[in-house]
């Protein structure tokens, strides 16, 4: 406990105060990439052409598609969109979940086996 103490603090912290791990950490400085992961909430089907875009400029794209899950078909609409554009630019497509819907640009394939660790 000694050693914690020492790590985080000098004296004991009050209950409900909280560490602030950033005055610990080293500072992150932001560099450029090549590629991003993007994460996005898809609310309508007039969406899809704003977020397609940066699966043309190269990042792989996680979009939830939750907000339309209660109408059938504009989910049904929207993912056959997703589809048509993903295999116009060459990549890939793959579901996450229920909701969640992975979008990646060409040359990007997914591998749809699930991995599991070595017993």
């Amino acid at each position: 406990m000694a050693i914690i103490m020492g790590i985080f603090g000098k004296g004991k912290r009050k209950e409900g105060e909280y560490i602030d791990l950033s005055e610990y950490g080293s500072k992150v400085v932001e560099e450029e990439a090549e590629m991003y992961v993007k994460v996005a909430e898809l609310q309508k089907y007039e969406d899809v052409k704003d977020f397609m875009e940066h699966v043309y400029n190269g990042n792989i794209l996680i979009l939830d598609l939750e907000p339309l899950s209660y109408d059938d078909m504009e989910l049904e609409r929207t993912t056959n969109e997703l589809k048509r554009v993903v295999k116009d630019i060459g990549g890939d497509i793959a579901g996450l979940g229920r909701n969640l819907v992975i979008v990646t640009p060409e040359k990007i394939k997914i591998d749809r086996r699930k991995m599991r660790a070595p017993f």
